[in-house]
Parts: structure tokens; sequence; C-alpha cells
């Protein structure tokens, strides 16, 4: 066991985050980390959600998904955020969540810790990069340390050779087997580095 404590947050709405998610979770307790696994909460009206098939379904399947907390964010010394993009930027549902951190954030309980990120999109530049960008500037903003995964892994390049972080092109369809071995490797690498900062 290392001295990793990794808290992976995610948002979904149809699944393939929440199953980056569980992928990068496995491979991170493969690799020694004490895990947490948290959705952050649902913003959208309960009757939007209701009204889709998929997003309800999803919702019922990950209902016993512990919500994130303070708890886990000062808990943690490593990070992995998972949300898909929205017109660019990361989902509000996210964007909601980070927006309740400043009370940790000024006592300085995000500073010098680990963090990367993944995300998802319908097309294959729907925004990916940009998100993963949007959330490394809030990360800097933090003290936190990015540990992107770049082209350290053959993996990076079979899954679409994005350097920012693990992104998939969601249509529906399970994640592509080149796809779980990129988080993999992102996932192996943060743990990793976040082992060398805590020291």
């Amino acid at each position: 066991m290392s001295n990793v404590r990794l808290a992976i947050i995610y948002y979904s709405t149809y699944g393939t985050n929440h199953a980056m998610a569980e992928v990068a979770a496995d491979a991170a307790h493969a690799a020694g980390a004490e895990v947490r696994l948290r959705k952050v909460k649902e913003t959208a009206p309960a009757e939007i959600v209701s009204g889709q098939a998929a997003w309800a379904a999803h919702a019922e399947r990950t209902a016993h998904v512990e919500h994130a907390s303070y708890d886990d964010m000062e808990w943690a010394n490593a990070y992995l955020f998972s949300a898909p993009t929205r017109f660019g930027t990361v989902a509000s549902q996210m964007r909601a969540f980070i927006d309740t951190l400043g009370p940790i954030w000024a006592a300085g309980a995000l500073s010098n810790k680990a963090v990367s990120a993944m995300t998802s999109a319908q097309n294959m530049h729907g925004g990916q990069e940009t998100t993963l960008l949007g959330l490394y500037a809030t990360f800097m903003h933090w003290g936190a340390i990015l540990v992107p995964p770049g082209y350290t892994d053959p993996s990076i390049y079979a899954s679409g050779g994005n350097p920012y972080g693990a992104s998939a092109t969601a249509k529906g369809e399970p994640i592509s087997a080149e796809l779980k071995a990129s988080i993999r490797a992102q996932s192996r690498r943060l743990v990793d580095f976040a082992g060398r900062i805590a020291g």
C-alpha cells in the first residue's frame, strides 16, 4: 500500500464518465492507492432528468455512489476529476461543486496535491481539450500540482492522442479497450507522482 489517498470526483449524465472513473479507480487500487470514488450532485431539475430515459436510468444505477464532500477533498492527497464537456467547458454540475470549495481553498487544503482530469464529448472535436485546460486553470489557482498523462505511454496515442487527459468520444457505446488502457496509464502516473509529492 502506498501513501496515496486518491479522491476520484466525477459527474456523468449517461454513464461514460462514471465508467471512466471506475477504470481509473481499479488502476489506482492496483497501484497501491487508497481510493474514494465520489460523484457530484445533480443540479438539473428532476423533471428534466426523468424526462430522458438514459439519464434517469443512469441516475438510478448509481444512486448508491456517495456524493463528493469537503471531507473527501481534505482527506485526499491526490485528485482525479472526470466530467463531460458542455459547449467547450466542464459540465455545470462539476463546476457547481468546484465553486463550493472556496472555504477549503482559502484555508490551503487543496494546495500541493497531485491532480489530473478526464472528459468526454459526443464528437471528436466537441471541446475535450478546452474542458481539460479549463479544469487545469482552476487547479493552478488551488496551487495543486498538475499531472497530465502527456505522451508517456503508447496507449495515449492508441486512444486518440490527447496529452491533457483521457477523453472519450461518447455515443452511448461502452468505452473502448484503447481508452481503458490510456485511463489506466493516467491513473498509474497520477498515483506515482502523488506518492512522490507526499514523500
